[in-house]
């Protein structure tokens, strides 16, 4: 499961990653969680930004993670087309504090 973003803030690591079963679906998404959640969020990138599974993650940490995901959209899309192509993924690290 390669990890494509990884969001730091003062308070937490939020990780943006696809799955390897990913690599069978057309339409673009990522799976967002903390080191700790084992039931990860799912946001679509495509046609909107949208959540599809809220997953473990509160309303307000739901509410964050889109909010990032709707920030780096188009870097997500661009690592779900190398992803798609089966070309190597570089992770994108954001360093946030507050």
């Amino acid at each position: 499961m390669p990890k494509i973003l990884l969001y730091i803030t003062a308070k937490i690591i939020w990780q943006f990653l696809f799955w390897n079963t990913d690599y069978n679906e057309n339409r673009a998404h990522v799976h967002v969680g903390k080191r700790s959640t084992e039931n990860l969020c799912k946001i679509w990138l495509e046609p909107t930004v949208e959540i599809d599974k809220q997953g473990d993650l509160t309303d307000a940490q739901a509410k964050e993670v889109l909010e990032i995901a709707q920030e780096y959209r188009e870097r997500l899309l661009n690592q779900w087309s190398l992803f798609k192509q089966g070309k190597r993924i570089k992770i994108i690290t954001v360093k946030k504090t507050k």
